[in-house]
């Protein structure tokens, strides 16, 4: 729990440093995020402390040089290695992503259900109710779930909707069983 909230302090940080210099942080950290997942080798030079600091350094910059990120991630990054809490920056990348999604009025979730996909105008619907209930859009991803049997489960941040049948007998049970 320690680490997630000085993730979010990071995040945070480097959010508001990226909006008075007109840099999309968040866009930048996805894509250098991209490359390090790419690359095995990449990531453990990063993350092992069979590396030295300045070895580490030394990679990362010329990797985030080729991919042209800016200054202020190159600087945010090299820090991080420098303290030793380069480990922090796929905690930092995800709070990143959130708090800038909080911002621009996005909230992400999932759909889970019994199916391989779901009818589209259905998901419109949920969509729908959700954005006039929370006052944010949100962005549903559909995953098939062996957990459903029928109907469905909708799950964004701390919320849950159960609308499936799984969820319907357990209630009913408990109704018949007083529990």
């Amino acid at each position: 729990m320690k680490e997630q909230a000085v993730a979010k302090v990071y995040a945070k940080s480097i959010l508001e440093l990226g909006d008075e210099r007109k840099i999309d942080i968040s866009d930048e950290l996805i894509k250098l995020t991209e490359v390090i997942n790419a690359s095995n080798n990449l990531e453990n030079v990063l993350f092992l402390d069979l590396f030295t600091l300045e070895e580490k350094k030394s990679v990362f910059n010329e990797v985030a040089n080729k991919i042209k990120v800016s200054g202020l991630v190159i600087n945010a990054v090299n820090y991080l290695i420098d303290e030793k809490r380069i480990g922090l920056l796929p905690l930092i990348v995800k709070e990143v992503i959130v708090l800038d999604d909080d911002r621009k009025g996005f909230i992400k979730g999932t759909i889970e259900g019994s199916g391989d996909t779901i009818d589209q105008d259905f998901k419109n619907k949920i969509e729908s109710f959700l954005k006039q209930k929370l006052g944010k859009t949100p962005v549903l991803n559909y995953q098939s779930s062996s957990l459903v049997s029928a109907g469905y489960k909708v799950t964004i941040e701390d919320l849950q909707l159960d609308a499936s049948l799984d969820n319907q007998l357990e209630i009913f049970k408990q109704s018949v069983l007083g529990e």
